[in-house]
């Protein structure tokens, strides 16, 4: 039996309580975040324009990027949607456009189907649990985005988005050695940039 470090016992934790917090929220409250998204944009990150940008189908309470990903695409960015190869490997991206339809993937997450081009994403809009001022994330568990984010930065520029409703923010979260920071968070009230 392998025992929780106390880093792992804080996360799964906030965990509980972070998915609580989220689900709390009314569909008014969520949908009308997911359309603040869309009027903010992304131009507060400085992306070149016909930039590949990763955002993510939503599942369950998450802060829903749609309405975001029309604009981008509507604006000549190239969207992609990320994809589990497999446990413990980084994501990839698939090239995906509003009104494809989505097939079921790993853990149920939709994705572009097979024929769907894959691109590597210059600027990645990122799901959350919780996050804080120093730009860490709580997430699943699972360190896609982590490992994800880790294989982007060492062969180049990526731009991390974390994509959270204002309710998500924390004082601090708790983070191993190989949690990524995100470099920008766009709530409903506007974007955050995280100062290293």
């Amino acid at each position: 039996m392998t025992t929780q470090t106390p880093i792992d016992a804080a996360k799964t934790s906030l965990r509980v309580d972070m998915t609580g917090r989220r689900k709390a929220l009314n569909i008014d409250e969520r949908g009308a975040g997911a359309v603040s998204l869309a009027q903010t944009g992304i131009g507060f990150a400085g992306p070149t324009m016909g930039a590949v940008v990763s955002g993510y189908a939503a599942i369950g309470e998450e802060l829903d990027p749609l309405p975001l990903l029309k604009r981008l695409a509507g604006e000549g960015y190239r969207v992609v949607l990320p994809v589990i190869v497999q446990q413990g490997a980084p994501l990839k991206f698939r090239q995906w456009e509003p009104g494809t339809p989505l097939q079921p993937g790993s853990f149920s997450v939709p994705v572009p189907g097979e024929d769907a081009p894959v691109l590597r994403p210059e600027i990645l809009l990122v799901p959350l649990l919780a996050f804080d001022a120093e730009g860490f994330r709580l997430g699943y568990g699972a360190g896609f985005y982590d490992r994800t984010l880790a294989g982007l930065r060492a062969r180049g520029r990526i731009t991390a988005i974390g994509i959270a409703f204002d309710e998500q923010r924390l004082e601090a979260v708790p983070k191993d050695a190989y949690d990524e920071q995100l470099d920008w968070v766009l709530t409903p009230s506007g974007p955050v940039r995280i100062e290293r």
